[in-house]
């Protein structure tokens, strides 16, 4: 995942929190094979943290080290508790249709989403574990108003800055793998909705497809995938 970082105005590494989905008592999705998503994702993730950690000017926190279960809205807290400059999702989802495959990018929409995959995906992963974006900006001694004007001047410059980190991602994995979509898509993940944080859920394939369980099982393909 090639990321570019420019420090200059903070002073200090870029932090990237990498939050490999699921896990513990929540398996994700499940191969025909009996692949089961936490895996996959967790050791991408840990793939791409050390990826990070080599790079100049990035530090990396992992949201999970291991097989225990976070639920969704303490992973966007983790982000915020740790003045993270960017959060990145890491899932390997199932779909209805056995056909589907393909690696794919998403974004927050505060509106609808941009296709029935997107709304798909975005009700599997969210269950109804939501939360309250307010909660993480510090708005409570302000005028309701005010509060609600400041919230979403924030969360929309935080969609923009993802929309763009996610095209850069999506543009890497398309050198390593097919794309289901080659556009980022966008709806209300309850695990994107931090809203000072830019943040991304990459797909990197779908488990639900037998090619796709193949190559993502595989330990060339997942350091491929992490290296971007």
């Amino acid at each position: 995942v090639p990321i570019q970082t420019n420090k200059a105005h903070t002073g200090r590494d870029i932090m990237v929190v990498v939050d490999a989905g699921h896990g513990g008592k929540d398996p994700g999705a499940v191969g025909s094979r009996g692949e089961r998503e936490k895996d996959v994702v967790l050791s991408i993730a840990q793939l791409l943290a050390k990826r990070l950690k080599r790079e100049k000017g990035f530090d990396v926190r992992l949201v999970r080290n291991d097989d225990f279960f976070v639920p969704l809205r303490k992973r966007v807290e983790f982000a915020h508790k740790s003045n993270a400059d960017m959060f990145i999702s890491v899932h390997a989802d199932a779909a209805p249709r056995l056909t589907a495959s393909g690696a794919s990018v998403f974004a927050l929409s505060e509106g609808g989403a941009t296709s029935a995959t997107a709304r798909f995906m975005a009700q599997r992963e969210n269950g109804a574990d939501l939360l309250g974006a307010s909660s993480l900006l510090n708005l409570k001694d302000k005028d309701p108003m005010l509060a609600g004007v400041i919230l979403d001047m924030s969360m929309n410059a935080t969609i923009a800055a993802s929309l763009q980190l996610g095209h850069t991602v999506l543009g890497s994995l398309e050198g390593i793998t097919t794309l289901h979509q080659k556009r980022v898509e966008q709806a209300g993940f309850a695990v994107l909705k931090s809203p000072d944080v830019p943040s991304i859920l990459v797909e990197t394939g779908f488990i639900s497809n037998s090619r796709d369980s193949q190559r993502l099982v595989t330990a060339r393909h997942q350091q491929a995938v992490a290296d971007g």
